[in-house]
């Protein structure tokens, strides 16, 4: 029997501001799978993100999280249980500026930052070093100083660290250099693949979506088509 898909959307229309609503045909993501879309501006993904999170409904259609349809979530408290479930990177999400990179990796271990207790320390560095990111270089940075490319590796690191069953990678390579891109690329596919997680990426680039996720989607906006890519260079 094919077990259920994690993240499956049908039929889903939805408002936003941008010149048309969002359509997505169907779309369904197993465990374990990776998967990128194209095709969606800022406004569009960020909807997408709060479409599969629960945090909005469609106009139209439906989207089941884990087996469950999200209109059907009861209430705050029940949102708040399946979101916790869903580790989320994106240019929207938050860190400490002034305080160091250890420091904004252990806090979803420990409010203790000031120092941060040894034994977190540990799982700090264990974590950056599966993130990509070299404990003694950049652990005693100030995030505020962090380059684009490490920041990303932050976010993702924070997304990872309460071993989430889903993760959401929303536009990640907009501010970050071309040939930076590659280099992130690689631990950030290594880690959802080592750990089985269910991921979508939400991309327009295309190099940096067909290095992380094995199938590869465009969206027609339009029709609300998702749409694989053709692979190479003459796509």
């Amino acid at each position: 029997m094919t077990a259920a898909p994690v993240i499956e959307l049908r039929g889903v229309t939805k408002q936003y501001s941008g010149l048309r609503p969002l359509r997505i045909r169907e779309l369904a993501i197993g465990a374990g799978e990776r998967v990128s879309i194209g095709g969606l501006d800022a406004g569009a993904g960020e909807l997408l993100v709060n479409l599969v999170t629960g945090a909005s409904v469609p106009d139209e259609g439906e989207v089941r999280v884990f087996g469950q349809r999200t209109a059907d979530i009861a209430d705050g408290d029940a949102w708040l249980e399946l979101l916790e479930r869903f580790g989320i990177v994106s240019p929207r999400a938050v860190l400490l500026e002034g305080s160091t990179l250890l420091q904004n990796l252990a806090m979803p271990f420990t409010l203790q930052i000031e120092p941060v207790p040894p034994d977190v320390v540990n799982r700090v560095e264990s974590l950056a070093r599966e993130c990509g990111l070299d404990p003694g270089r950049w652990l005693p940075v100030r995030a505020g100083e962090l380059p684009p490319e490490i920041r990303l590796l932050a976010h993702f690191a924070r997304a990872l660290a309460l071993d989430p069953d889903f993760i959401v990678i929303e536009h990640p390579t907009v501010d970050v250099a071309a040939k930076a891109v590659e280099a992130l690329a690689a631990p950030i596919a290594r880690a959802c693949e080592g750990r089985r997680l269910a991921t979508l990426v939400l991309t327009n680039d295309e190099g940096f979506g067909k290095a992380v996720a094995p199938r590869n989607l465009r969206l027609d906006g339009a029709t609300g088509q998702l749409k694989p890519l053709k692979k190479g260079w003459f796509a």
